[in-house]
């Protein structure tokens, strides 16, 4: 490469969870830099997750991690064009953006409802995602199926 890679920026973890990954998830839904709103919908999320869910051992934290863990990808397809032809060849995912795939997934797949606010919108999928249901869950399988339909092009990889 021509140059050298770029040196990851250290997250302030937020202020309620002291917690690096939810200021993430923050930075992700993040609109017109927007932060402190952005902070505000997370937080309202946390407080209907926890009236909501059904699990009294976890906290709404863990419920939201939970989700986020069930919506993560663990191969992706990648194409690359073979002697003209090009094919979708599954490949392993590393593990940041296996996180981010699943912040991604789980805010637009919560944009999408057809909840009041943003955050009844986000926690819904939430607790969705936390039962394994839900858009982003989908979204996960539908990838997680077709890499498994283009196995055979698997020998393509790099």
């Amino acid at each position: 490469m021509r140059k050298t890679i770029a040196e990851k920026r250290a997250l302030l973890p937020d202020p309620k969870f002291e917690d690096q990954l939810v200021t993430r998830f923050v930075n992700m839904m993040m609109l017109h830099g927007k932060k402190s709103l952005s902070f505000k919908i997370f937080y309202d999320m946390i407080d209907i997750v926890e009236e909501k869910k059904e699990d009294d051992e976890k906290t709404a934290l863990e419920v939201w991690k939970e989700a986020l863990s069930n919506v993560m990808p663990h191969v992706e397809v990648r194409s690359r064009r073979v002697g003209g032809a090009t094919f979708q060849i599954p490949t392993q995912i590393r593990p940041d953006r296996k996180v981010s795939t699943a912040m991604k997934w789980l805010i637009q797949a919560a944009r999408k409802r057809n909840e009041k606010s943003m955050s009844a919108k986000l926690a819904a999928e939430v607790l969705a995602a936390a039962k394994e249901e839900g858009a982003a869950v989908k979204k996960r399988v539908d990838t997680h199926r077709m890499a498994e339909a283009n196995k055979a092009f698997s020998h393509f990889r790099f």
